[in-house]
């Protein structure tokens, strides 16, 4: 089952079972990834494929993370719990989020491959890393690993 058809069925569960909070949350996903497919540029190349949508799903989780950080610094608990509860109902529809172990196995192969030595090879070594752990890794993640093994 595609992820779309997933977000469909739990949409109907959360109906079912009356858990707004979490109806809200999928709506809100499958509402971002209608958005994604009606781009210009999407559109007429027939629609999102599996990893675009899991793509546009963790650009959301990583809002709700931001703003669960912006409203524990402004003092707002109950928008924190809010942010929380919708991260993990989206959390489930993502795949596991790689360890820093897992990461810097990547990257520590991506250099040997491209053959990277220093500071200034970090875009030989970013794009390929990002491409191995799109939708398991943020992006700043995988960039302080790659700093670090380029520097040392």
């Amino acid at each position: 089952m595609n992820l779309s058809d997933r977000l469909d069925q739990d949409a109907k569960e959360a109906l079912r079972a009356k858990d707004k909070v979490r109806l809200g949350a999928i709506r809100r996903a499958r509402a971002a990834i209608t958005d994604a497919e009606k781009r210009p540029g999407v559109a007429a190349g027939g629609g999102l494929d599996e990893d675009a949508r899991i793509a546009v799903l963790a650009k959301l989780a990583k809002q709700h993370k931001e703003s669960i950080a912006q409203f524990t610094a402004g003092g707002r608990d109950d928008l924190v719990a809010r942010e929380q509860v919708e991260l993990a109902v989206l959390e489930t529809y993502l795949p596991a989020e790689a360890d820093d172990d897992e990461i810097d196995a990547v990257v520590r192969e991506v250099i040997a491959s491209v053959g990277a030595s220093g500071p200034r090879d970090m875009g030989k070594v970013m794009k390929p890393a990002m491409e191995q752990l799109r939708g398991r890794a943020d992006g700043g993640r995988v960039k302080d690993a790659v700093q670090r093994s380029l520097a040392g």
